[in-house]
This record gives structure tokens, sequence and C-alpha cells, in this order.
């Protein structure tokens, strides 16, 4: 049975994963800022007997380390959180506390993670990082975004080469229709997924459980270190 943490799981592609392994009989282990949404998901996964939820900051060292004396050994450890509200600004307009809050949640969050629980893997464990398309694709008010994006590829870049054999990579998804957007958006959210769909290739915009398989593959695929998986629906080309 695989042991599977995954920190920001209560809600979007987190939550989509945490079913998803659920259904294939593996141990799952939802850590989350509050205990409000952690029920919410507990409810979502209808009570599973393997899952456990746990309520931690991914930002506070203390409580990270204290995360994984509880969890014990794991196989797989994935990290989906971000805190990115207010982050989405123009320059002249950027709070730089909102920014660190931003760094915080996305960026040293997965540092701190694979810190603490690289000791928890086994050789053949893994640990997967979700970026995503601002790095490479960057709109005006997405300044802050794109540097932790392009800043977490390459922590993934290093982790790879100095946690060896134990696999890191990160997925990179474009526009997918996940709560994160009603950050982004607003009210603006389903008119903006509307017309970045019409421009993709693929023809529609990305659902959670696309990032699930994504994430499921760089975690099972043993030959697969150091990458930056793009699960983007082509937006890359456009």
């Amino acid at each position: 049975m695989e042991r599977v943490l995954i920190a920001g799981g209560s809600s979007g592609m987190g939550l989509a994963l945490a079913e998803r392994l659920l259904r294939e009989d593996c141990a799952v282990t939802i850590m989350g800022r509050t205990e409000a949404k952690l029920a919410m998901a507990r409810e979502t996964l209808k009570h599973s007997p393997q899952l456990t939820t746990i309520a931690a900051d991914v930002t506070q060292e203390d409580q990270v380390a204290a995360l994984f004396a509880k969890c014990g050994n794991l196989d797989h450890i994935v990290c989906t959180a971000a805190d990115i509200g207010g982050a989405y600004q123009l320059l002249p307009d950027i709070d730089v506390a909102v920014m660190r809050k931003a760094m915080d949640s996305k960026l040293l969050g997965p540092l701190l993670l694979a810190k603490h629980g690289a000791p928890m893997l086994p050789a053949c464990g893994s640990i997967t990082f979700t970026t995503g398309i601002a790095y490479c694709r960057p709109a005006a008010r997405g300044s802050v975004v794109a540097a932790i994006n392009g800043g977490l590829n390459s922590l993934a870049y290093a982790l790879a080469v100095e946690l060896a054999p134990i696999r890191v990579n990160a997925v990179s998804p474009g526009w997918v229709d996940s709560p994160i957007w009603d950050f982004v958006a607003g009210d603006a959210k389903a008119g903006m997924l509307e017309g970045m769909a019409s421009k993709l290739p693929v023809g529609r915009i990305g659902h959670v459980d696309d990032i699930a398989d994504a994430i499921c593959f760089l975690m099972r695929n043993r030959f697969t270190t150091g990458s930056v998986l793009h699960v983007d629906g082509g937006h890359r080309l456009v």
C-alpha cells in the first residue's frame, strides 16, 4: 500500500489527487491549514478509513517537522499548497506582505516539506511540487507568481540532484478550473476561462483530474526526476 502525503490536499488539485489515490487503495494523509477545510475534505472523500487529515501550516518549520513525526514513513510527498490571494497585482500596487505570504506558501513551504520529509522516504520515493504556466507565459499582474513558479522549478532541479535517488519533479498546470481562480479573477472567472479555452489547441480548460493524472505519473515513473511536466493544453504554443 502506497503512503502519500498531500500538502494542500483539502481542495482543488490536491483533493482530486486524494480522491484518485483512495480509489486505488492508497493510504492518504492530507495536510491543510484549517480544520474547517479538512472537515469538508473528509466529507467529500466519504470519511475513507484510509484517509488521515492533519492541520498544519506548511510555512512554519516547527509545524512541518511535527507533521512528519505524526505521519511516519511515506512513499510519496506532493505539494499543491498555494496562498496567492492578492498576489496578482500590477507592479506599483504590489503589497510586500502579500508577496511574502505567497512566496512562503508556494516556495518556502515545499522546501520545508523536502527538508523534513526526505528522511521519511525510501530510496524509490518521490517528491512532487506544483508550479504553473505563469513562469513561462506571464501576463501583466502576474510577476510575483511567475517568479515563484520559476523558483520552484529550479528547486525541483536542485533537489533532484541533492536528494537522489529520491526523485523530485514538478507539474506545471496551465489554466485549470479550480478554486484558485476565485483569487485570480473573482467574478470574471467564467469569462476568462471560456476565452482561454477557445485559444488552446485542446479546445478546453484543464480539469483538476488532468493534474491528478500527471502527478500520479511523476510519483510512479521511476525514470523521471528533475523534470517539469507541462500539463497546459498546449498553452505554451499559442
